[in-house]
C-alpha cells in the first residue's frame, strides 16, 4: 500500500507496531513529506553541557513562578487605598501598588516566555528538516504516527523519564502564571463591598454630612461657592469640602444656574432638591462612569464625550440619547448661615454605572413641572 499524496510505501500495522519511537517519528515525518536531515539530542544526556542547559531553563521557570506568586500576594495584601502626599510612607506604598503589579505580573509572563524559548532552543531535539507542502487533511497513517513523533520528541528532550527539575519548575511557572491571571479575575470576591452595611462605599459618597455638619460645595481650589458667584446659564464643577475629595471618583458634581423662567421638570420624589434656579447633578455618567461636562445652554443638555450619552437638565437629567439608561443622580442643595452652597444630604441613589445591587433602575423616572404636584 502506498501513501496517496507522496506515493510512499506504507508499512503494515504489524511492522509499525515493532518500530521504535524514533523510527515511527521518522516514518511519520516521511509520510508528511518531511526529510529529517539531522535529528537527535542536542547534548549527550548527563554531560556538563546538558546539565548547564537544563539549569538555564529551570532558572527562567522558577523566576516566572516566583513572580506570579508575588503578583498574587501584592494584589491581595499590598496597601492600595488612596493616601495623600502628606501621609509619608503610606503614600509611597500606595504609589508603588500599580508599578509592583505591573513588574511582577509582566515579569511572570516574560520569564515564562523566555523559559519556553530556552526549552525549545536548548533542550528540544536538534532538527534539520526539509518538508514538501501538501493539500488536504493528513492521511490515517499520518495521524497514527503523530503520537510517535510527539513522544519521541519528549523522550529526546528528557521530559518523560529525566529532567525532573525542568518538569517541576515548569509546573511551578505554569501554576504561578495561572495564579497571577486568576487573582485579578477573582479579586472582587476577596473583599466584601457591603461589609459596612448602609455605610458601604458604593452607597455613601463624600457628600454625606460629617458629624452632623452639612458639606459645602467648593471649587477645585477649595473656594466655597455662593449663588452670586455663578452667572445665569453657567455650569460650575464643584467638590465636597472634605479632605481628598478631588480624588474620590463619585465626588464631582455639576452645579447649574438655569436662566430665570426656564420651564423645568422635576423628577418625582425629588422636589426641593434644587435651590431656586440652581441644580446640582452628579458629573459621573451612568453608562460607564466617564465625566459628563459638555453643556449646551439653549437645549439644557449635557453630553458625555466618551460614548455620546446626553442628559436633559431641563427634565431631571433624564437620558435622551446614547447608551446611558438612567438619569444622573441629583444632589439636594441649599445655603448655610454664611450664604454658601451646601449639600443638604447625600445622593438618594448610587452614583455612576449600575451594579448588581443598585436600586437606580427601580426608582421612579416620572417627572412633573416645577411647582406642580408629583
Amino acid at each position: 500500500m502506498s501513501h496517496p499524496l507522496h506515493g510512499m510505501r506504507i508499512p503494515p500495522a504489524e511492522e509499525v507496531a515493532r518500530m521504535t519511537r524514533e523510527e515511527k517519528a521518522r516514518l511519520g515525518a516521511a509520510l508528511d513529506g518531511v526529510d529529517l536531515v539531522e535529528y537527535g539530542e542536542r547534548y549527550v544526556p548527563g554531560s556538563p553541557a546538558d546539565k548547564r542547559a537544563e539549569r538555564q531553563v529551570v532558572r527562567w521557570f522558577l523566576l516566572s513562578g516566583l513572580l506570579g506568586l508575588l503578583a498574587a500576594v501584592a494584589f491581595i495584601w499590598w496597601p492600595q487605598q488612596y493616601q495623600t502626599a502628606y501621609a509619608g510612607s503610606k503614600q509611597v506604598l500606595y504609589a508603588l501598588y500599580t508599578p509592583i503589579l505591573g513588574i511582577t505580573f509582566g515579569g511572570c509572563i516574560l520569564a515564562f516566555g523566555i523559559g519556553v524559548i530556552a526549552l525549545a532552543k536548548k533542550i528540544a531535539p536538534h532538527e534539520l528538516a526539509i518538508q514538501e507542502r501538501h493539500i488536504g487533511m493528513s492521511d490515517e497513517i499520518d495521524r497514527q504516527t503523530l503520537g510517535g513523533e510527539i513522544t519521541d520528541t519528549g523522550q529526546k528532550m528528557g521530559l518523560i523519564k529525566r529532567r525532573g527539575m525542568i518538569k517541576a519548575s515548569l509546573a511551578l511557572a505554569g501554576g504561578g502564571l495561572g495564579v497571577a491571571v486568576a487573582v485579578p479575575l477573582l479579586g472582587g470576591f476577596i473583599k466584601n463591598p457591603w461589609a459596612a452595611g448602609p455605610q458601604s462605599e458604593l452607597w455613601v459618597t463624600p457628600w454625606a454630612p460629617v458629624n452632623g455638619n452639612k458639606v459645602r460645595l467648593v471649587q477645585l481650589d477649595g473656594t466655597p461657592v455662593r449663588p452670586e458667584d455663578i452667572a445665569a446659564g453657567a455650569l460650575v464643577t464643584v467638590y465636597p469640602a472634605v479632605p481628598d475629595s478631588v480624588m474620590a471618583g463619585d465626588a464631582p458634581v455639576m452645579l447649574f444656574r438655569l436662566r430665570p423662567n426656564t420651564p423645568v421638570r422635576i423628577r418625582d420624589g425629588q422636589d426641593g432638591f434644587e435651590y431656586g434656579d440652581f441644580y446640582a447633578y452628579s458629573k459621573i455618567c451612568t453608562h460607564v462612569g466617564c465625566p459628563v461636562s459638555l453643556y449646551e445652554q439653549q437645549t439644557g443638555r449635557v453630553l458625555c464625550p466618551c460614548h455620546q450619552s446626553q442628559f436633559d437638565i431641563f427634565d431631571g437629567a433624564r437620558p435622551v440619547f446614547g447608551p446611558a439608561a438612567r438619569p444622573l443622580p441629583q444632589l439636594p442643595i441649599g445655603l448655610d448661615d454664611e450664604g454658601y452652597f451646601v449639600a443638604e444630604r447625600d445622593f438618594i441613589e448610587p452614583v455612576g454605572p449600575g451594579f448588581w445591587e443598585s436600586d437606580q433602575g427601580s426608582r421612579p423616572w416620572g417627572s412633573h413641572l416645577k411647582g406642580s404636584s408629583t
